[in-house]
């Protein structure tokens, strides 16, 4: 599959279909989105926004939330915000999310059916990593996206003008709710 995109890039680049796509690094509409890679809001989710490319920062990641005040999330934040312009911020959780109910017991019962060796899981927690929280999904989409505004919102690095607002699309009908925080 991967050579095939490549087959495609390369004719995609030939023919000069880049051309509307073209922006700066810099988000036309200073705002910065958190939100689950789920597959059906590759698209919906910039639609039913009514976002073009070049108009935010796109942060994704399984089940868009933010899990601690030092993940990547919140670094990449942290970069829009002060090198980027950001002065919004949406955290976007969506309806049946996949990562809403992962088991970290079954994870890792997967990792050892593909090869991973008990002694790599052990070392996690060797390493100072709760690895069965850290890989577990949550149980409620809108307490989640609650946990999120509040730890980027209070994050000591965080300046306290930046406005940091939680929602739940709707992953069929693109609906937006506000969560209230």
């Amino acid at each position: 599959m991967i050579d095939e995109f490549l087959a495609y890039n390369k004719q995609f680049v030939t023919e000069k279909a880049y051309e509307p796509y073209v922006t700066t690094k810099y988000p036309d509409k200073k705002v910065a989105i958190v939100s689950c890679m789920d597959t059906r809001l590759t698209q919906l989710l910039m639609a039913s926004l009514g976002i073009k490319n070049g108009d935010v920062k796109m942060i994704k990641n399984a089940g868009g939330i933010i899990q601690s005040p030092f993940d990547s999330t919140i670094r990449s934040l942290l970069v829009g915000v002060y090198e980027l312009g950001v002065k919004e911020i949406m955290i976007i959780g969506h309806t049946d999310c996949g990562a809403q109910h992962l088991d970290p017991d079954e994870m890792i019962r997967l990792m050892l059916e593909r090869g991973v060796s008990q002694e790599h899981i052990d070392m996690m927690k060797y390493c100072g990593i709760d690895f069965r929280s850290w890989l577990n999904g949550f149980n409620n989409s809108e307490e989640a996206v609650r946990k999120s505004v509040e730890i980027v919102a209070k994050h000591p690095l965080m300046p306290k003008d930046i406005i940091v607002r939680g929602f739940i699309i709707d992953s069929y009908t693109g609906k937006l709710s506000e969560v209230i925080c």
